[in-house]
């Protein structure tokens, strides 16, 4: 019983709504009346008249933590910048990664080339966007020199984001990214490690292992770690400590060899 009234309340919140938000709203609002009332009696501005029709309720904000994120995205996406910009990277692709982290990062540094299998209704400088899927990429062989794809494998195949189901999506992805790096190339993954397991139509958490094999092939350069606490980068962890995590998020750094090692 201990243990099935928390996935109860996860099942709920899946479904329907978050109770710890609800119960966070509930307990602002005599925050809110305060400073409404405080506001009124000190303000003397009259463009800056408090009106219903304007309210936008949010003194619950008060219980967040300061700068509130994602600690997987975070992390790794200050962590993907940082490596792209290391190699002096003045064009790189990427494959579906976060728009608002990695890929505004990188705008800073560089141009991207930016596929996803969605629509984007933007115009950025610096971003060219192609529609496609990373089943089938718009893309010659060989010919990426920075690549990455961050926190997006692990949902190929599930449905979730309109691409077709497919459980073996995530090996196929993984042979597409594979065929489109250049001997010499960077590749960087970001994806869900520990306990491997589907967590349907969410994603798959891999035991690292998977991913190494999904790209066999492939130099392994780093392998660094956010762990369930979520807290910070541990750099060059090993495979032990990602497969204690229930959660972790993995970062691999791959290359390809050249044409005359493989040969």
């Amino acid at each position: 019983m201990k243990n099935f009234l928390p996935k109860l309340i996860n099942i709920f919140q899946m479904f329907f709504f978050d109770l710890g938000l609800v119960k966070n709203k509930w307990r602002s609002i005599h925050y809110f009346i305060r400073n409404l009332r405080f506001y009124k009696n000190a303000n003397s501005k009259v463009s800056f008249n408090i009106q219903w029709q304007d309210i936008c309720y949010r003194s619950y904000d008060r219980f967040c933590l300061a700068g509130a994120v994602d600690n997987h995205y975070f992390f790794q996406d200050i962590w993907a910048a940082k490596t792209i910009c290391s190699l002096h990277a003045r064009e790189h692709v990427d494959i579906g990664s976060r728009l608002d982290g990695f890929v505004a990062h990188l705008l800073t540094l560089s141009a991207v080339t930016y596929i996803d299998v969605r629509p984007l209704p933007i115009i950025v400088d610096g971003l060219n966007f192609l529609q496609g899927s990373i089943l089938r990429l718009p893309l010659e062989d060989d010919t990426c020199k920075t690549l990455s794809c961050l926190h997006v494998i692990e949902h190929i195949g599930l449905g979730r984001y309109g691409d077709d189901v497919d459980p073996d999506g995530h090996t196929k992805a993984a042979k597409e990214l594979i065929r489109v790096l250049k001997p010499g190339g960077t590749l960087l993954i970001g994806a869900p490690v520990g306990r491997e397991r589907l967590c349907f139509d969410a994603h798959r958490i891999f035991d690292p292992e998977t991913v190494l094999h999904m790209f066999e092939g492939l130099e392994l350069v780093e392998f660094s770690l956010i762990d369930d606490k979520g807290q910070r980068i541990i750099e060059n962890a090993n495979i032990e400590q990602a497969r204690l995590c229930e959660c972790g998020c993995g970062l691999f750094r791959f290359t390809k060899p050249s044409i005359n090692k493989r040969d």
